[in-house]
């Protein structure tokens, strides 16, 4: 007798079914990635406050820090950058150093994730190579400042991973903690004020 496949779907609170093999845009809602990644943890949850970083949080850091550096991008990448770790309300956020010892599995079902998404809220199902790029530096931008402001790194500890950003690019800039509801209403807030704009 053949073996039973394995469950490769979630049931997202909304009440979609999420397959994870094989997501389709149809079962994408704004809601469910909100929430996810208001409770998903940044750093393994390995951060100083009374409240865990959240990928979330992160991401409304990100989308900010994108738009310092590039005020001529079109809304559409912004609200790329505000989504580019929206596959973790479902994957969760694994540490560069996990993903290496995973392999290429988990950056496969990233990207069908990714493309579900992105198609979902009218972007590309890949983004350009240039906009991803801008996108990861910003990303980069806000590991340097986490890692310096709650993960407990040195700013020459941080740089060597990281990069030292630009002192106009993070002034002003400082990390967040809010329970995961507030950060969850902000991360939708944030969402709706996007797409209004496109």
């Amino acid at each position: 007798m053949p073996a039973k496949p394995a469950r490769a779907w979630q049931r997202m609170l909304s009440g979609r079914r999420l397959d994870l093999l094989d997501p389709t845009p149809v079962d994408i809602e704004i809601e469910d990635i909100a929430h996810g990644l208001a409770f998903v943890a940044r750093w393994n949850g390995q951060t100083m406050g009374d409240f865990a970083y959240s990928v979330a949080e992160h991401s409304l850091l990100v989308e900010d820090i994108f738009a310092r550096m590039q005020p001529k991008a079109p809304v559409k990448w912004r609200l790329a950058a505000l989504l580019h770790d929206a596959p973790e309300y479902v994957i969760g956020d694994m540490i560069s150093p996990v993903k290496a010892a995973v392999g290429p599995g988990y950056g496969d079902l990233d990207q069908r994730l990714t493309a579900a998404i992105h198609l979902r809220f009218g972007l590309p199902a890949a983004l350009p190579k240039t906009v991803k790029a801008q996108i990861k530096r910003a990303d980069k931008v806000s590991a340097w400042m986490e890692a310096v402001q709650i993960a407990g790194f040195s700013e020459k500890e941080a740089s060597r991973f990281f990069g030292r950003p630009k002192p106009e690019v993070v002034e002003g800039l400082n990390i967040v903690l809010r329970p995961p509801l507030e950060t969850r209403m902000a991360f939708l807030n944030r969402h709706a004020d996007l797409l209004a704009q496109l």
